[in-house]
């Protein structure tokens, strides 16, 4: 079997790369990562350098991983910086690093590209490669984040550390409508959270639904100016630049959606979903002011509401918040797995890994007894 290293996204044919790693999820779509790559978004200067795997098995592509060296640890959501900082107090450098993940996007998806889903010699060779990069090119780790639950034994096997985290998640129960869906709730939280939504439309906003196609440079400005705006206030900017929206919309439009509300004939607030045929995700969220309960409305119940009338039966809204619970949502574990050259730092990390993970099952059976639900009241 043959690896190689790919600098760019660009160099891997997309037919045989999405081959890989199907039509459905968007994430790992070819087009969503070039565009991520071509915009600048995703580049060097951003601390985030390709260093794509493929294996081929006589001409044909067996396997693939994205892969990145990272001078920094922005945009995981899974965080490393106590590891980062022990390091470098002990005098190794730990950045650079490896991490196969999707660029500022925190949803779970499969890490191992196989063409035969049941083909673990691929998918040792694929980690042993990255494990061999790290070496060769004096990486501290080798990170896979966000990697879907059935490759957490095989990347066990294959000697990394497992880390457990938890996000808040959308499971529709074949509700035919949204007061449907509120009908599971107790009384009092159903009762505040319609409140919170005739607060919303008290104040004369309304949403409106646009799809990839339907958005052309002049709305992505708007929207990405509430974007822009909301990211600001916290302190930082957007992680994708408005180009790479923009390219969304021309070549995978049938996975983007935008929920926009408006009072009057003005945009106030705006979120950016991705969608698949089974799932919607949430990821960013911009107004120019503050509109009672407005966030929980746009990012939130608009977005159930949209799964229950088109059939999705997933919906993840993004990282934290524990404000998700009594919204609907219930607390899954996530997973990522790490990989250190280091031998005594991965010992002592292990040892963490272990005791966090209990912390996490405690913390996951405490806020799962705080669902809105009256079968879990």
């Amino acid at each position: 079997m043959k690896v190689t290293v790919h600098d760019s996204i660009s160099s891997i044919a997309s037919e045989d790369w999405d081959a890989l790693a199907g039509a459905d999820y968007p994430f790992l779509r070819h087009a969503f990562l070039e565009l991520a790559e071509q915009t600048g978004s995703v580049s060097p200067d951003a601390g985030w350098t390709p260093r794509h795997l493929t294996l081929e098995d006589d001409g044909r592509l067996r396997a693939a991983m994205p892969l990145y060296e990272k001078s920094h640890s922005w945009g995981e959501f899974v965080f490393d910086w106590a590891w980062a900082h022990a390091y470098e107090g002990a005098g190794f450098d730990y950045y650079p690093k490896l991490v196969s993940a999707v660029p500022f996007t925190p949803a779970p998806s499969t890490r191992l590209l196989l063409a035969d889903s049941q083909d673990k010699t691929a998918a040792k060779a694929l980690v042993a490669a990255a494990t061999q990069l790290a070496d060769d090119s004096a990486c501290s780790s080798v990170h896979f984040l966000f990697p879907e639950e059935r490759e957490v034994e095989l990347l066990d096997d294959c000697g990394l550390l497992i880390r457990k985290d938890c996000q808040f998640h959308w499971h529709n129960r074949d509700y035919a409508s949204f007061n449907d869906f509120l009908a599971t709730f107790t009384s009092a939280k159903r009762k505040k959270a319609r409140r919170d939504r005739r607060r919303v439309y008290e104040n004369g906003i309304r949403f409106r639904r646009l799809r990839g196609a339907d958005l052309d440079r002049e709305t992505w400005s708007r929207v990405y100016a509430l974007i822009a705006r909301t990211f600001t206030m916290r302190g930082s900017l957007p992680y994708f630049n408005q180009a790479f929206f923009e390219g969304l919309s021309a070549r995978l439009p049938d996975n983007v959606l935008v929920i926009q509300a408006e009072l009057g004939d003005q945009p106030v607030a705006a979120a950016v979903f991705f969608e698949s045929a089974t799932t919607l995700y949430g990821r960013y969220w911009g107004s120019d002011g503050h509109f009672d309960a407005l966030h929980f409305e746009t990012c939130y119940y608009q977005g159930i509401e949209y799964c229950i009338e088109t059939g999705k039966q997933l919906f993840e809204p993004g990282t934290q918040g524990e404000h998700k619970i009594s919204r609907g949502f219930s607390p899954v574990t996530t997973w990522s797995a790490h990989w250190l050259a280091h031998p005594e730092f991965a010992d002592a990390i292990g040892r963490y890994l272990d005791a966090e993970g209990q912390h996490i099952d405690r913390y996951i059976e405490t806020v799962d007894r705080h669902t809105p639900y009256k079968d879990e009241e």
